[in-house]
């Protein structure tokens, strides 16, 4: 009662009826908890970088779908300089994600294409399905990237 949903209750201390315990000063920083022996502005991390760093430390012996060398070269396009080659790493591995996630999504919409067009006839299972704009449109349209044909296709 009387709080705010993100303070944390603070341990009354054995005061008389007529006070009311406050939380110590600094106990709340931009809605995260600080507990108060770190405030007095020497607050550390509580998460531990230990997967992060031991993730970074892979990717030096990862060699990705996409070189180093092309990812370097649009980075450096974009105006972006990185000495560490385990970043130019870090962004290739997202941005073949990015492509695998679009690519599988044209595919499911070429699936449900063929499915809702009644071909039940032929129920290979190594069917080859080819990728069209048809099915990439809207696998693009839902990451906001609007694709057109050009009018001489059309």
């Amino acid at each position: 009662r009387g709080q705010r949903p993100t303070e944390r209750p603070v341990p009354a201390a054995p005061v008389s009826a007529a006070v009311a315990a406050a939380p110590p000063e600094g106990a709340m920083s931009n809605g995260v908890y600080v507990p108060p022996s770190a405030a007095n502005g020497d607050v550390k991390p509580v998460v531990s970088t230990t997967p992060l760093v031991d993730f970074l430390m892979q990717l030096e012996d990862y060699t990705p779908t996409i070189p180093d060398a092309v990812t370097g070269y649009y980075l450096n396009r974009a105006g972006f300089e990185a000495s560490d080659p385990r970043i130019i790493r870090l962004i290739s591995l997202a941005a073949q994600k990015f492509i695998s996630d679009i690519a599988n999504d044209a595919l499911q919409h070429c699936k449900m294409k063929g499915t809702a067009s009644g071909s039940s006839r032929n129920k290979s299972k190594d069917k080859k399905y080819t990728l069209t704009m048809e099915d990439l449109t809207p696998a693009l349209a839902e990451y906001g990237i609007n694709v057109k044909k050009p009018h001489y296709f059309t």
